[in-house]
């Protein structure tokens, strides 16, 4: 992938594969193939390649957009609730803390909820986020060594800030989609 350029449309379409089902089986397909090609680099790295080899940096590449792609959906949910408080229920503002602790954690599921009550609207637009974040971060080649862990695990993110920059952005994209497409509720 990385010899034919194609490490950033790897990224858009790992991230945008976290969002569409927030924890059913495309996002798992996803995951997977993010935990494997963490251990096809640890086999390339016990072969003898290094860590700055361009196979092993493109499948780091490839986590770090699967992490950043399912961090966007309950985090840009959370915030369209705290900046377009009509567009949701009292209890789905409730859950605005749940929600951003679940994206600090890598857990997608906690849009569940959302995509369930309005898919039309929820769907495209944490999709929309998260493809652009998993895009940001390939781009930018942020590099992620571990299989989950979210915000904890910045510490073993390469390209740290840059990461944090597409993790915004996508999580901005998703809550603004969210406040101008989804209806206010009665």
């Amino acid at each position: 992938m990385n010899n034919k350029n194609l490490l950033i449309p790897l990224g858009i379409i790992l991230g945008g594969m976290m969002a569409i089902d927030m924890g059913g089986p495309i996002n798992k397909a996803a995951y997977v193939y993010g935990t494997m090609v963490l251990a096809t680099a640890s086999e390339l790295v016990a072969g003898g390649a290094q860590l700055s080899d361009p196979a092993v940096q493109a499948c780091y590449i490839s986590m770090a957009s699967v992490m950043v792609g399912g961090m966007v959906p309950p985090l840009g949910i959370a915030l369209a609730c705290i900046f377009f408080p009509k567009k949701f229920t009292k209890a789905e503002r409730n859950s605005t803390v749940s929600n951003i602790v679940m994206s600090c954690g890598f857990i997608t599921e906690g849009a569940i909820p959302f995509a369930a009550a309005d898919p039309l609207h929820v769907i495209p637009c944490t999709l929309v986020g998260a493809a652009v974040a998993g895009g940001m971060s390939a781009a930018f080649k942020c590099t992620l060594m571990a299989p989950h862990g979210g915000i904890f695990v910045f510490p073993v993110v390469g390209n740290a800030v840059m990461y944090l920059v597409s993790l915004v952005v996508g999580t901005v994209i998703s809550a603004v989609l969210l406040g101008l497409l989804k209806k206010k509720v009665a």
